[in-house]
């Protein structure tokens, strides 16, 4: 397996950013896609390899900045990560442009290599990319299957807007997450139901936030090798049944 990490630059705002193409070169022939919202770190070393973890062989992941270019989020604090992550999660209107521009790049990147199949595109958002992921699909990202793996904030900041979820949907959680405790999984779940989406929860009891962040070990979140080990057999289940 020989995985390459292909950078594709864009601008959204007047400010440049730089997603990632992670794929398996060693595969011939087009494969699915995997639009990804990595977590507060942006695009860094850290999520390039939980982008590798996530598609392996068998997809071409997308991976997004939100957060612009050498935005460095391993060398920042804890506050810091999150002041700025806050601050995006509330703003609609950034979460929907920036996310486009993010897709339609990394999309137009990745067909003109000959990587993907774009009648086959999934996405996935891990903690607050999770958050920005559901405003996505709500305004109508057309992701046939999207999964959400201890999401951040899943409840939208724009309630006056209709939600129009067309894909499937699969949130990966534990009962322990302090930071999205379990009532606010269940309105995201109320929410989809009311709205007649396909969705699915697996909920892994006693497990804290961040159990696919690896080397994570704090009071937020607890890197757990055999819960992402199990995450990651769930996605692909899904993602195969579903794209």
């Amino acid at each position: 397996m020989a995985m390459i990490d292909h950078p594709v630059p864009y601008e959204y705002g007047g400010k440049q950013y730089e997603g990632r193409i992670v794929y398996d070169d060693s595969v011939s022939g087009k494969r699915p896609a995997i639009y990804m919202q990595p977590d507060w770190l942006g695009v860094c070393s850290h999520t390039v390899e939980m982008a590798v973890d996530a598609g392996q062989s068998d997809y071409v992941v997308l991976l997004v900045d939100m957060y612009g270019k050498d935005y460095g989020g391993m060398k920042k604090t804890n506050e810091e990560l999150g002041r700025v992550a806050r601050g995006n999660r509330s703003n609609i209107e950034f979460i929907l442009g920036c996310g486009a521009a993010a897709g339609e790049s990394l999309t137009a990147e990745a067909e003109k290599m000959g990587l993907i199949d774009t009648s086959k595109i999934g996405a996935v958002g891990y903690c607050m990319g999770g958050g920005y992921l559901t405003e996505q699909i709500r305004a109508g990202a057309p992701y046939k299957g999207s999964v959400f793996i201890h999401v951040t904030l899943p409840m939208t900041v724009a309630p006056n807007r209709p939600s129009d979820i067309s894909g499937r949907v699969l949130t990966i959680h534990g009962t322990d997450d302090v930071v999205t405790p379990v009532p606010q999984v269940d309105a995201f779940q109320a929410e989809m139901t009311a709205n007649g989406v396909d969705w699915q929860t697996m909920m892994f009891g006693g497990a804290p936030h961040g159990f696919c962040v690896r080397d994570a070990n704090d009071q937020l979140q607890r890197f757990d090798q055999k819960l992402c080990d199990q995450t990651y057999r769930l996605m692909r289940d899904f993602f195969d049944e579903t794209l």
